[in-house]
């Protein structure tokens, strides 16, 4: 008798996470192709806060899988995931200020957050944070370590 209302809580709890966003079912659609599946899971998960979750709705947008392709909405997710630290959403806010891709092309943006992702040790973005060097003036270098060195990721 005692064990029937805990197997009736499980099974609430099982049948009720079905349903949950699941990460990892969100990147193994994204990298099969199956945008819609993705959306689906990344979507709650960017909502409440999951920079990994974040940084992949930034890519559907920037690269329009299974979204229209929407710069802005790009830049959006990339941003609220590179506050979180995420290194790889860095990279990618910082590509999208050397560009000019929604935002207004600022070097002194690019180059501090592209610096940041390579303080977290993506080489990938030594190599984009040096080519963003020749482009910038001193005075520009400085403001954009400045700013580096002052950033704080939000929780």
């Amino acid at each position: 008798k005692r064990l029937m209302p805990a197997a009736v809580a499980l099974l609430i709890v099982v049948t009720a996470c079905q349903a949950c966003p699941d990460f990892m079912a969100g990147v193994v659609a994204y990298e099969r192709g199956d945008y819609a599946t993705a959306l689906t899971e990344f979507r709650p998960l960017a909502q409440q806060g999951d920079a990994d979750a974040q940084f992949y709705l930034g890519q559907m947008y920037s690269k329009g899988h299974g979204v229209p392709q929407d710069y802005a909405e790009a830049v959006r997710w990339f941003r609220r995931a590179a506050e979180q630290g995420d290194a790889e959403a860095q990279l990618k806010l910082g590509a999208m200020y050397n560009k000019g891709y929604s935002v207004p092309q600022d070097y002194v943006q690019a180059y501090m957050w592209v610096n940041l992702a390579v303080a977290q040790g993506r080489e990938d973005a030594r190599k984009a944070r040096d080519k963003l060097a020749k482009k910038m003036t001193p005075a520009q270098m400085d403001e954009a370590r400045r700013l580096a060195r002052e950033w704080k990721p939000k929780q």
